[in-house]
């Protein structure tokens, strides 16, 4: 927090919904079930071990003391959820709420042309500030 007491938050949600018009409403409801379960989590921890099950995805899994062991960062990732602050997401005042995510529907679309252009950059496929021209580009 460099001495202010305070520091800028970053909080990702990993966020599954079925939508609305989909023809197997079942199938989909299912698969987020099984998907956000305690059994999904004990699956990837017998297949990759309990450092590679999603964090953030189940309060229960901070609680798992295998998880603890296996996972250095568990602690430090469970603190920042909880500090996350949506309504003062960063050190300085900005005139929004939240952290991360813009709640436009063009925010994925936007998110995946920057990335893509920032990620031409740092292969070497463009300048920097080529990137930075298009991707201000994009989005304005």
């Amino acid at each position: 927090d460099n001495g202010l007491g305070k520091r800028g938050n970053w909080l990702w949600a990993w966020s599954l919904a079925v939508p609305a018009g989909t023809q197997k409403a079942d199938a989909a409801e299912k698969f987020v079930s099984w998907a956000t379960s305690k059994h999904y989590a004990e699956l990837v921890a017998s297949k990759e071990g309990w450092a590679n099950v999603p964090p953030g995805t189940r309060s229960s899994l901070y609680a798992n003391p295998e998880y603890q062991k296996a996972a250095p960062f568990a602690k430090m990732t469970l603190d920042s959820i909880n500090a996350a602050d949506p309504t003062h997401p960063t050190v300085k005042p900005v005139p929004y709420v939240g952290v991360q995510f813009v709640a436009i529907p063009e925010f994925q679309g936007l998110g995946t042309t920057v990335g893509q252009l920032f990620s031409a950059a740092l292969a070497g496929q463009s300048s920097v500030d080529d990137a930075l021209k298009q991707a201000q580009d994009a989005a304005t």
